[in-house]
């Protein structure tokens, strides 16, 4: 790892604008409780512990920018500066560019910003990393996981037309990561001929901040392999999903920290079972499961 005043400066920018209503929540599903924490809270530690991101910068619905900016506090998120916590745009490619601005304010356009759903909180370190690397040394990065399902096409959605050759097919997923001042010259390209970004150009139609940079530059992302566990949170059953994704892992860790380095999953079962054995209250079993039974 480079030395901070060796190497560009790593920013997160985290967009958070989501209303949570395909999954019928009576709040934004970012600030829904996982694990006895705000699904926005565990994206943001991820950032937060990684050494060489610098900054976190967030696009927020603006009635809950107070909520978030105390959540920021009560967490301990300290990467994120005064002011670093903005309202959301009309649309979701707006909010990314306000937030962009504002980071620009701090920073250079050599600078790398990383930018990363506030609902897709088991983003890992390599990930980060990786990401982080591929922009030095290659250039606009878009994270991918490979496509395990059979790729079909439809002319109709009714018909299957063909089949496509599954070793060639990807799914994008995030971080989507670039250099601060070409993803803002990205922006500013694209809201000259459309404001909206709506529209074709170069041949692809605008839906993240990948396909921004081949609109407005017909540029290609390199590809960084993402870890398929690393979910965008958007329906319920998303919801519950993350849930025992993460309460698998603290288990694991949980056995990890008693058995030294060996897992065994009969133990978790047996502990899961029959948790007396292992002489802990009910406080203690829910920090160590993750449990949160405050979750609807």
């Amino acid at each position: 790892m480079l030395e901070t005043n060796k190497r560009p400066k790593n920013i997160a920018i985290i967009f958070a604008g989501g209303s949570g209503t395909r999954m019928g929540a009576e709040m934004p599903k970012q600030f829904l409780q996982v694990c006895g924490k705000e699904i926005i809270i565990h994206t943001l530690e991820a950032f937060q512990k990684h050494p060489e991101i610098d900054e976190i910068y967030i696009g927020c619905k603006e009635d809950w920018i107070p909520y978030l900016a105390q959540l920021v506090i009560n967490y301990g998120i300290t990467k994120v500066p005064d002011g670093g916590i903005l309202p959301g745009g009309v649309e979701g490619q707006d909010t990314i560019y306000k937030v962009l601005k504002r980071a620009r304010e701090n920073n250079t356009d050599d600078d790398i910003v990383l930018i990363n759903d506030g609902v897709r909180p088991n983003i890992t370190d390599l990930e980060i990393s990786l990401n982080i690397r591929s922009v030095i040394e290659r250039g606009s990065t878009m994270t991918c996981t490979k496509f395990t399902s059979t790729p079909v096409y439809s002319e109709d959605g009714i018909v299957l037309t063909r089949t496509l050759p599954r070793e060639k097919m990807f799914c994008g997923v995030a971080p989507q990561s670039f250099r601060l001042g070409h993803i803002l010259e990205a922006h500013e390209t694209i809201r000259k001929i459309s404001p909206n970004y709506k529209g074709e150009f170069n041949g692809t139609t605008i839906v993240d901040s990948a396909t921004l940079v081949q609109a407005a530059f017909n540029e290609r992302c390199y590809m960084i392999e993402g870890n398929p566990s690393n979910m965008k949170v958007t329906t319920m059953g998303d919801f519950f999903a993350l849930l025992g994704l993460i309460q698998s892992r603290d288990i694991y860790n949980y056995f990890m920290v008693q058995n030294g380095d060996s897992f065994h999953p009969n133990s978790a079962f047996q502990y899961s079972q029959q948790e007396e054995e292992f002489h802990i209250d009910d406080q203690a079993k829910r920090k160590i499961l993750g449990g949160n039974n405050g979750n609807k």
